[in-house]
């Protein structure tokens, strides 16, 4: 068996491509074959190679590696002629220069369901032949047996006049030669693959197996885009999921290994991933099931591995211990500093919050109640102490312990979300704590309110 991922670098790596190019990757690196990723760049204009780049980069980080060097078509043009030229010379293909109008035109005289036949005019673009009878079988392992009446088929543009090849030669030519035995890709090719094997059927040669995977949409039933969240790979990871999760969640997206199994391991993907189990009903891209599966895998990370990549994107370091009571807590990892910068750079500042929640009747009162109990409260702060002094506070109060929590958490971090607050409190530790409750009832007091009104 020999797969590959061919993509067109004319901007990001979409999701589906990505998860074309898993499938491709689960099927050789689960039976000992060989990845052949081979770039499309024969549109000029968006084959850029910052495009081609990104096309790197998203495989790179979804560690999907593919085998020897990357293949560019660009560089294989003179074999793409070559080819044009040998079906020429055998009676298969033809030059033309009949254009749009002139095959409406032919097809108005003969009838619009009929397939465009052209004359050979000895200049202009290079046609295939079509016969007449008969039709092109396509045998899919996704998709079932189809029939395509020749009839119907145009007599295929393969070359165009100024001899550059068009994409249904040039990526025969370019599997046929580098061995490829399976062609997987997606459902929107499956149209090309009877033109693509009227042109194997000329050269003489025996087709690839074909299976062609079901297009993603969105969780309103139409084609994924940018509209229904991330739509591509450096989204997904500039959101702070995990390549792991990713990689988990896209194999599901069209593939299932039973009725129960939701959580997979990469080796476990690649021993039991096979093309017979893949659907042929479009999946569907919904980014809430992808954040809830990538907050298990979070939450399953050692602390010191989630350190480690935590730190890779913030640029801090010392985060261990933040990164341990927020593990629970964050779905992505881009969620993390919202949640813990205040241990590090301090209280937001948030006067809509501080209003809202420091404002409220009685608000005031709780923090200053708080205050008073941690001063008294002995060493060492540990949870279960800071549990059972903050309760007490709203014991005595008698009050619920969200009136008591919440003014704290705010003085503390300047915001309602955080870690667990016992915890939070424990972390930034005795002065750091009674220095932020002390400046939260200065700022708060009614005559300071007063004053900067």
């Amino acid at each position: 068996m020999r797969v590959r991922f061919a993509p067109s670098p004319t901007g990001a790596l979409h999701i589906g491509g990505a998860r074309t190019a898993l499938y491709n990757w689960l099927l050789a690196r689960g039976q000992g074959a060989e990845f052949v990723l081979r770039i499309e760049d024969t549109d000029r204009e968006r084959s850029t190679p910052e495009n081609v780049e990104h096309i790197f980069e998203a495989l790179h980080w979804l560690e999907l590696d593919w085998d020897g060097e990357p293949v560019f078509q660009s560089a294989r043009q003179d074999r793409h002629g070559e080819v044009v030229q040998r079906l020429i010379d055998a009676g298969y293909a033809y030059r033309s220069t009949a254009g749009p109008q002139d095959v409406q035109a032919w097809k108005a005289e003969h009838g619009n369901e009929r397939g465009f036949r052209g004359t050979d005019d000895g200049e202009g673009a290079v046609r295939l032949r079509m016969p007449d009878e008969g039709g092109t079988v396509v045998k899919d392992v996704i998709r079932g047996e189809s029939t395509f009446e020749h009839r119907l088929m145009d007599d295929l543009v393969i070359a165009r006049a100024d001899g550059t090849p068009v994409y249904h030669l040039a990526v025969v030519v370019d599997d046929l030669d580098a061995g490829i035995t399976h062609v997987v890709r997606g459902a929107d090719h499956f149209s090309n693959t009877p033109k693509q094997m009227r042109i194997l059927e000329a050269m003489g040669e025996e087709p690839p197996v074909y299976a062609h995977v079901p297009l993603l949409n969105g969780t309103d039933g139409k084609k994924l885009s940018k509209r229904h969240g991330a739509a591509s790979v450096q989204e997904l990871r500039d959101r702070g999921y995990l390549a792991e999760a990713v990689r988990n969640y896209l194999a599901l997206l069209g593939w299932g290994y039973d009725d129960e199994t939701t959580f997979f391991t990469t080796e476990e993907l690649q021993e039991r991933f096979t093309l017979e189990r893949v659907s042929r009903s479009p999946a569907v891209f919904d980014e809430k099931k992808l954040r809830w599966m990538n907050g298990q895998y979070l939450r399953k990370l050692p602390v010191e591995e989630l350190t480690r990549r935590l730190e890779t994107l913030t640029g801090r370091q010392g985060l261990g211990e933040a990164v341990a009571i927020s593990q629970d807590k964050i779905s992505t990892l881009d969620e993390f500093w919202p949640l813990a910068s205040f241990f590090f750079d301090g209280p937001k500042d948030d006067p809509e919050v501080r209003e809202r929640v420091l404002g409220a009747p009685g608000a005031l009162e709780a923090l200053t109640a708080v205050r008073d109990a941690l001063a008294d409260l002995p060493g060492p702060w540990t949870v279960d102490a800071l549990d059972e002094a903050l309760r007490g506070v709203a014991e005595r109060l008698g009050v619920k312990p969200k009136a008591v929590f919440q003014p704290l958490r705010v003085a503390l971090a300047g915001t309602t979300v955080s870690p667990g607050i016992f915890e939070s409190v424990a972390l930034l530790g005795r002065d750091e704590t009674l220095t932020r409750v002390e400046d939260a009832l200065a700022l708060n007091r009614p005559s300071t309110i007063a004053d900067r009104g």
